[in-house]
């Protein structure tokens, strides 16, 4: 992210159809970038494309000095009041500083994480997500978690492979022992939970990691559904920065699952992660 001296810059396109009266449900789609002109149309495509428009695309920008801004422009007069747009521009502190940001900007009963050169999979993904939310009155009964597989694509946004940690039928925060076995871009959250836990800045990599075991916990301990939408709901961009930053992510992880596993856990999955990574070299 950008660290440059600047006013912030904050501009709000809403669409007059996305009232707080209309029944069905809004979701947040948060999208943070920097100097992202590279990938970020396609992210912006995937969006524009959805066939439900009950959508608030919130753009947090580190100050970017590409064409970031004027692609986002672009997408705002494409944008034909379908979706509200809103985008920030101003220094920050990373990336998980710039997604605090976006929770604490959300309006959405749901929050997912869609970041430059990653894409919805399809143009339903959204009304598939909602239906499988089976939103009713009372937000203490609805879903906690709504979550789904993860394909794989380069820089060009082409298909790679299906994600190797495929998701478990049933979602829990122990199931995270064995890894991330939901892509963070594929965790739809509730708001209103995902709000009450930051992401913690302490860690470099692996902060999206703690933020959804720590959801899964809350959602367990206040007795939430998890639900599984069996359907491919994201193509993320393989290189992202844990993966090249692999042997410190894999660290960091350790003194992560150690916190909420104990260290014996910890330290047998965190073998096999190793052992697993020379078996795909």
């Amino acid at each position: 992210m950008g660290r440059h001296m600047s006013l912030k810059t904050t501009l709000m396109y809403m669409n007059p159809d996305n009232t707080a009266n209309n029944i069905r449900p809004l979701i947040t789609i948060a999208t943070v970038t920097y100097n992202a002109g590279a990938t970020l149309q396609r992210t912006l495509d995937s969006v524009a494309a959805q066939d439900y428009n009950r959508i608030e695309h919130l753009i947090i920008d580190g100050l970017s000095t590409d064409n970031t801004l004027s692609l986002v422009q672009r997408y705002v007069e494409q944008n034909n009041n379908r979706h509200q747009i809103r985008l920030t521009s101003e220094p920050d502190e990373g990336l998980y500083d710039a997604m605090n940001k976006a929770l604490s900007m959300a309006m959405g009963e749901y929050i997912v994480f869609l970041n430059a050169g990653d894409k919805l999979h399809g143009k339903d993904t959204i009304s598939k997500v909602v239906t499988c939310a089976c939103l009713t009155k009372g937000n203490s009964r609805n879903p906690a978690i709504i979550y789904g597989e993860t394909d794989l694509v380069d820089d060009e946004g082409r298909f790679l492979r299906h994600r190797r940690l495929t998701t478990p039928e049933n979602l829990t925060w122990k199931s995270f022992l064995s890894g991330m076995r939901v892509c963070h871009q594929s965790f739809y959250a509730r708001t209103d939970i995902a709000k009450s836990e930051s992401y913690n800045l302490n860690y470099r990599y692996s902060a999206d990691y703690d933020w959804c075991i720590r959801i899964m916990k809350k959602a367990a301990k206040r007795r939430l559904r998890i639900i599984n939408t069996h359907e491919i709901l994201t193509d993320y961009l393989n290189e992202g920065m844990t993966t090249k930053n692999h042997r410190k992510s894999l660290m960091e992880r350790l003194k992560l699952m150690a916190q909420h596993y104990g260290w014996p856990s910890a330290i047998a999955a965190h073998c096999w992660f190793v052992i697993r990574s020379v078996i795909k070299k």
